[in-house]
């Protein structure tokens, strides 16, 4: 599978070790990488407003998620995310909505734009997935009519991809992968108008 995204690198932001007397290190923070520009010019008259994703409480952190095999969850040491997961998540959305360059708009509720759609999302799963050395991302979406509030459509977005090992780096980079997957995905989707 060689699509353009997966020659993006995941972006490490080194943070300088803590001073003061505190012997370790800071974390390693990691971001996520929305999907390229496509170059394309043609765009739809459709205007659509992301919302930040919802999702169980500890996907509501900025922590690195491992599910044990018999369900647990526990928070992986040594990295986090650049920002909390689910605006993260709406950020990537939003970019790679706007790279591909089919839609008249792309924004957040705040911004108070007129829009057709609303996109409203929530994430299923977001880790490492201890027993099968996956990183899962499965995320649900829907495209709500705005004005109506009817559902226009729904679909799950899921995608794995091994994990070598269960470290910060090696499940941050796996999980970027994974999320672009199901972007690229949601992309397509969204602008096919389903």
């Amino acid at each position: 599978m060689n699509r353009p995204f997966l020659r993006f690198s995941l972006a490490v932001i080194l943070l300088a070790p803590a001073v003061g007397g505190c012997g370790g290190a800071a974390p390693l923070t990691f971001d996520l990488m929305a999907l390229p520009a496509a170059g394309r010019t043609a765009t739809t008259a459709r205007a659509i407003v992301v919302t930040e994703p919802i999702g169980i409480q500890p996907f509501e952190a900025d922590r690195i998620i491992v599910r044990e095999p018999g369900g647990g969850l526990s928070f992986l040491g040594g990295g986090q995310w650049a920002d909390r997961l689910p605006r993260l998540i709406q950020t990537r959305m939003i970019q790679s909505l706007e790279n591909a360059g089919r839609l008249r708009s792309v924004s957040r509720p705040g911004d108070k734009i007129v829009s057709d759609y609303q996109l409203i999302s929530e994430i299923r799963a977001f880790d490492i997935a201890a027993g099968s050395g996956e990183a899962v991302v499965d995320l649900s979406a829907k495209l709500i009519a705005e004005g109506t509030g009817k559902v226009a459509a729904a679909r799950i977005f899921t995608a794995r991809v091994p994990v070598t090992k269960v470290d910060a780096a090696t499940g941050a980079r796996a999980l970027d992968q994974a999320l672009g997957t199901v972007l690229a995905d949601m992309v397509g989707w969204v602008n096919a108008g389903r």
